[in-house]
């Protein structure tokens, strides 16, 4: 059984999908350490002067905090603000009304954690995309440690004798921990997909949301 981990980014780019397409269960890793100026509030959308963030704003905190524990702000409309970049610079594109009921839809509801937001958006993507996957929350199993030895944990857990790395993971990993335990790690290999996007004079941008592939592309 192949298993992958990722947090759970906003709007998550092609590459994320790609993973997850490889692996027979995704975990998404919900109860580690949030990082400012990632991608778990934000992505990029291409517009008529290039990309720009769609940045969700989160209340801020003394302290660390898991990722499962972050509060979004609400005090300004950025829902309004987000579905509208969207709306102006997609509604034109093939395959915008497919999908546009549904993420003008979440942009009206009420999203208090940054995760349920995510979560909820990822695993529709992962349906609209046709993968039938097992997913999990790391919060939701009996796992210890950090890093290696946490992957390793969930793999234990979930029964997993392969372990799906990001090809970031060569540069970090222990792979001999992972050989001890019986459990192989192979790494991703990505090759980003060239497609028709709007405002073509601005040139093909790649490592964008996925919503840009959703709306441009037949899936």
């Amino acid at each position: 059984m192949i298993l992958t981990v990722h947090q759970p980014e906003y709007l998550p780019y092609i590459g994320f999908f790609d993973r997850i397409s490889k692996a027979d269960v995704f975990v998404i890793l919900d109860n580690v350490q949030y990082q400012k100026k990632g991608f778990i509030n934000r992505n990029k959308i291409k517009t008529s002067d290039g990309w720009q963030w769609l940045t969700i704003p989160v209340k801020q905190r003394e302290g660390l905090k898991d990722i499962n524990e972050v509060e979004i702000s609400n005090q300004t409309d950025w829902k309004s603000r987000h579905w509208k970049a969207l709306l102006y610079n997609y509604n034109k594109a093939p395959y915008f009304k497919k999908y546009s009921d549904f993420f003008e839809e979440v942009y009206k509801r009420n999203w208090d954690l940054l995760v349920d937001l995510n979560v909820y958006l990822i695993k529709n993507i992962i349906d609209m995309l046709g993968l039938k996957k097992e997913i999990k929350k790391s919060s939701s199993l009996n796992t210890k440690g950090r890093a290696d030895d946490l992957l390793i944990d969930i793999c234990k857990e979930l029964g997993a004798d392969t372990y799906l790395s990001g090809p970031g993971g060569r540069g970090y990993m222990d792979l001999e921990k992972f050989k001890k335990q019986n459990i192989s790690v192979v790494f991703q290999e990505f090759n980003h997909s060239v497609y028709v996007q709007q405002f073509p004079k601005k040139g093909f941008i790649p490592n964008l949301s996925i919503i840009d592939l959703l709306f441009n592309s037949k899936i």
